[in-house]
């Protein structure tokens, strides 16, 4: 582990790497590492204890409430989007199944379209980020638009998809997506310092997440996303929690074994050695699995977190800025 720290420091003075590093080893041994400001202004250090946004990494939160849905049997994984959510979606197929969209396949159009639009700010110009505060408040950005192509056809990385699956959620299990997420994952996995906090009521040791400009200057993302998490991104963690969430996973304290296997399923395939399963990417080299894991970016945000099956390690790397999250992990995975 002494190792991993040195390594660690090495590739934090060349990136300036902001946030906090947990790497775990199968024996249970950790070793952390926190750099940088969660407060610039008021030169507040992060800590091990800081929270820390997420971005997509929080997809597998969904991927996992939908998989204790279906077995308390809610629903199945071909269940068609149209038998389970009362929303009209006047050009969606009828074909679009839970399945196609925990994978990426489904075809619908997203909210915010990578071919179209590069920066993710662009959103917010006519429809302010801070009434973005509930999963049906993103519908208009999406609801009416044409497919992209034929459900199962082919993967593309979809936010509106788990926006559906979170709205399933809600009318499912008649709770808050959120209010679902702390009770059936966080509680019951641990992580007391975790959830989906609001821009305007943060609670204490949480990173603001920063935006450096390419004059040496700085702001916050509080206008760059949406005021709250949901289920598409957005919840904040620590590094302890989300090791927590990984091995309340592996240890079937939030799926059967059963549904646990077909979360980490090769669902779909990416590129030649990446594979998506149900909110969870996978590395293959070969036959092997080299890692599940997860990953997110916004504004003022990276994440990266994996479970590497082979040695039972995890690892987690939280940054409150845009960059450094892929850079730490790298070098960790090189060792």
């Amino acid at each position: 582990m002494k190792n991993i720290k040195e390594v660690i420091k090495e590739v934090q003075s060349r990136v300036d790497f902001s946030g906090v590093v947990m790497v775990q080893d199968g024996t249970g041994h950790a070793a952390t590492a926190s750099f940088g400001y969660a407060n610039r202004a008021d030169t507040l250090k992060n800590n091990v204890e800081t929270r820390f946004g997420i971005a997509s990494g929080c997809k597998l939160f969904t991927a996992i409430a939908i998989c204790q849905l279906v077995e308390e049997g809610k629903f199945t994984f071909d269940t068609r989007l149209s038998d389970c959510l009362d929303i009209e979606f006047p050009s969606f197929s009828e074909e679009i199944t839970i399945h196609h969209l925990l994978t990426h396949t489904s075809g619908i159009p997203d909210y915010f379209d990578e071919d179209v639009m590069d920066d993710f700010e662009e959103l917010w110009i006519y429809r302010p980020m801070y009434h973005i505060r509930s999963l049906k408040d993103f519908l208009p950005m999406f609801q009416n638009e044409q497919m992209k192509s034929v459900p199962g056809e082919s993967f593309h990385y979809n936010n509106a998809g788990y926006i559906l699956l979170g709205l399933i959620i809600e009318q499912v299990s008649r709770m808050e997506f959120t209010e679902y997420i702390q009770e059936q994952i966080f509680k019951r996995a641990g992580m007391s310092q975790s959830g989906y906090f609001t821009f305007d009521a943060l609670p204490a040791n949480t990173a603001l997440g920063y935006i450096d400009l390419p004059d040496g200057t700085w702001k916050t993302n509080i206008y760059s996303l949406p005021v709250k998490g949901g289920s598409d991104g957005g919840a904040y963690v620590t590094a302890e929690d989300m090791v927590k969430l990984w091995n309340a996973l592996y240890n079937h304290l939030l799926l059967s074994e059963e549904s646990l296997n077909k979360l980490l399923t090769l669902h779909a395939q990416v590129n030649e050695t990446g594979y998506y399963g149900y909110g969870i990417w996978i590395k293959k080299d070969g036959d092997q699995v080299l890692k599940y894991h997860v990953m997110g970016y916004d504004p003022g945000v990276s994440f990266h977190s994996a479970y590497y099956p082979a040695t039972q390690a995890i690892a987690v790397v939280c940054s409150n800025k845009s960059k450094g999250a892929f850079d730490i992990m790298r070098a960790i995975e090189e060792q």
